[in-house]
């Protein structure tokens, strides 16, 4: 009997390995570990995100590089990894929305969302001819129950947290946001943590071009993305 070589679990991804791994799933997540670190925080007004934008030369245009994206008036998304992908599941995440607005003339829950998408990734781990998304997503909002942050992983996996982090430097930003975050926090207080945390990783110096800041407010429920001159502020 001829044994099965390592490369035959390496190249599908519909077959596990012995040790009940997909190889697949878990490159695309080394893909989302090369990408530019993005946080997400929540606090008693409201739920905020923060994102760093990698720009590779001076001749970049950097309005054209997009991190966080606004899915509903009260939900919004950043990303890490491949954010071509992420903007495909954007789009769905967007007609998922207004399907359930028409559908129910309601505006649609965060956790609905997070699942639709959570889903659509997971399909894409079962069938041969396809690839994981290799990207991994914050989605951020405001509903009934209040504020609300989750975690969407190329596996499929959904996860809510009080403060998350995703890209390269997740492991040192997930601990200052493990000391710094409570839930008596304002808003402003949270988005300067968040920055605090970037600033602490970031080899690069941070200025108002490379930043992307958006927040979702328990009272409004509007999604609102700062311009480079609020940005700076908190950046001093």
């Amino acid at each position: 009997m001829y044994g099965v070589s390592p490369q035959a679990y390496d190249r599908a991804i519909t077959v596990f390995s012995p040790d009940g791994r997909l190889f697949q799933v878990e490159y695309a997540k080394e893909a989302v570990k090369r990408g530019a670190t993005a946080i997400g925080i929540t606090c008693k007004e409201g739920v905020a995100l923060v994102a760093f934008k990698s720009i590779h030369s001076n001749l970049v245009i950097t309005d054209s590089l997009r991190k966080i994206f606004e899915v509903d008036e009260h939900i919004c998304v950043t990303a890490s990894g491949l954010i071509a992908d992420a903007r495909r599941l954007v789009e769905m995440a967007r007609v998922d929305s207004q399907k359930h607005r028409i559908t129910y003339n309601e505006s649609p829950s965060v956790d609905t969302i997070t699942r639709g998408v959570c889903d659509l990734m997971q399909v894409y781990t079962q069938y041969g001819g396809i690839r994981p998304f290799g990207v991994s997503l914050l989605i951020a909002g405001v509903d009934s129950d209040g504020p609300k942050l989750f975690e969407a992983e190329p596996s499929g996996a959904m996860t809510a947290y009080k403060a998350d982090s995703i890209g390269i430097h997740k492991k040192e930003v997930d601990e200052i946001l493990e000391k710094k975050h409570d839930d008596k926090l304002t808003l402003d207080e949270a988005i300067h943590i968040a920055v605090l945390a970037l600033r602490s990783t970031q080899e690069e110096k941070l200025v108002a071009e490379n930043m992307e800041i958006a927040y979702v407010t328990t009272k409004g429920r509007k999604c609102i993305t700062l311009p480079d001159k609020d940005i700076a502020k908190y950046l001093k």
